[in-house]
């Protein structure tokens, strides 16, 4: 497999209210494979974002092996930083469709 980006996100979880993402779960993108993964906060996603680091969501199929999804973005809306992979103007991260852990 080619490299899709600097790192792959693969999982969210979200405050206990479920109203937004406080962390993510990412993996190295080494290329061949995918590294072990690691808990991230939200934060820190944000910030290696807007330092140049890329972040790619992926997904399991159904071989068992990870696919490609979305590059995310860092979009601000009212100020505020969300993770998204569309520039859909919510006020809100757009990562819903990653399984939670």
């Amino acid at each position: 497999m080619a490299k899709w980006a600097d790192y792959l996100i693969s999982a969210v979880r979200y405050n206990p209210e479920h109203t937004h993402i406080t962390h993510l779960y990412a993996h190295e993108d080494k290329g061949e494979n995918v590294g072990e993964g690691a808990s991230y906060t939200r934060q820190a996603i944000v910030d290696a974002i807007e330092k140049g680091t890329t972040f790619v969501t992926i997904y399991k199929n159904n071989q068992g092996k990870y696919s490609k999804g979305q590059k995310v973005f860092v979009i601000k809306v009212n100020g505020i930083s969300y993770l998204k992979t569309t520039d859909n103007s919510k006020e809100e991260d757009n990562l819903e469709n990653l399984p939670e852990f």
